[in-house]
């Protein structure tokens, strides 16, 4: 029997394959769009630059469940694969995102095709333009949902169901998308920014005018390198990263504004990181703009052409909402190979430091 050069395969693509399924069969709503605590981890949905940004192949997985403990929850899942098209200076990438939110019965899913191109400006910069085109289903289900006219005002019970023709009109709405980003970076340091739904879209259900707010954002960070440490003995020994890097995210869409800022610490395999998530100088409705702090354990496993990375994050919800909520959890996956033929000789390339969480 011959062994697999790449052991970790085996085993991440029976998984994949199973959350495609999920992907394909679950029920699952968006106001405005979902978020990723870990974000690089989401490297596809943060920006379309990202596409093929490991001169790697990669899949990878995200599941979100934010505010368990309550009815007025999200559960959001995405999967994605990219690739580096070495010849071209160019990567790929598709996404495919499912949304759900608890007590409306709202759904979305948008499959992406994504495009980005690697310029070098200058030895150590470089910059990745990136593309994306989506196509988004959202849908609602009426049979789930009461309203206050079919109510019996005496005892309660309802006495008006939605009748079948009222189900079938307005469920569900289908429209195209256009975003785009750009990602700046050096072996130590990046800058990134993107802008979602410039089309603006609307998103009505109704029949009514409701446009899908453009999504602004920015990511940046830089990444402190140490003494590398080394894992195995003798022959067999390599080195590995230890590392702290500082980086935040801000977005703006609609009447939303919101900041992430924390730090990374790399010491391979692990991976820890912390964050506080807020904006505390604008207040939303009269109440602090401070919504959670972000504690996050990752575990990353290199092989000779192969790396699978593993992360677990959760919320502690600082807000008026108070940790009752059951705050967020996060888990994230992703598997990365090469594809490039040994026999040729590298490019010339930096590397994105940026992390993998």
């Amino acid at each position: 029997m011959v062994k697999s050069k790449y052991p970790i395969m085996k085993y991440s693509v029976l998984f994949f394959w199973f959350i495609g399924f999920i992907l394909t069969t679950t029920e699952t709503v968006t106001a405005q769009d979902p978020q990723f605590s870990q974000f690089y981890a989401a490297p596809l949905y943060l920006n379309p630059a990202f596409a093929g940004s490991t001169n790697q192949a990669r899949i990878g997985m995200n599941y979100r469940n934010q505010w368990p403990a309550i009815d007025a929850n999200f559960t959001t899942i995405s999967a994605f694969f990219d690739m580096y098209v070495e010849d071209y200076n160019s990567g790929i990438g598709a996404i495919l995102t499912r949304d759900r939110e608890g007590i409306q019965g709202l759904q979305s899913m948008n499959l992406a095709v994504q495009y980005a191109y690697d310029l070098k400006i200058m030895p150590g910069l470089s910059f990745r333009p990136g593309f994306q085109a989506a196509i988004y289903y959202r849908s609602i289900n009426f049979d789930q949902l009461t309203f206050g006219d079919q109510f019996d005002p005496a005892t309660g019970a309802v006495i008006n169901p939605v009748s079948a023709e009222a189900l079938n009109t307005g469920q569900f709405k289908i429209f195209p998308d256009i975003s785009a980003g750009g990602l700046f970076y050096t072996n130590r340091a990046w800058l990134g920014f993107a802008a979602h739904h410039l089309t603006q879209p609307n998103q009505s259900l109704i029949g009514e005018e409701s446009k899908l707010p453009i999504k602004l954002s920015t990511h940046a960070g830089f990444k402190f390198f140490f003494k590398p440490g080394a894992i195995g003995e003798g022959i067999y020994a390599r080195k590995s990263e230890r590392s702290v890097a500082p980086a935040l995210q801000y977005r703006h869409q609609g009447e939303f504004d919101q900041l992430d800022l924390g730090l990374y610490f790399t010491f391979e395999p692990i991976i820890i990181g912390t964050w506080y998530r807020g904006l505390p100088f604008k207040s939303v409705n009269g109440f602090s703009n401070n919504e959670s702090i972000v504690l996050l354990f990752g575990f990353t496993q290199k092989g000779e052409k192969d790396i699978l990375n593993i992360g677990y994050s959760y919320d502690y919800t600082i807000s008026q909402l108070g940790s009752g909520s059951g705050g967020a959890h996060e888990i994230s996956l992703v598997y990365s190979w090469s594809t490039r033929n040994p026999r040729k000789p590298p490019k010339d390339k930096l590397v994105i430091p940026c992390p993998d969480f």
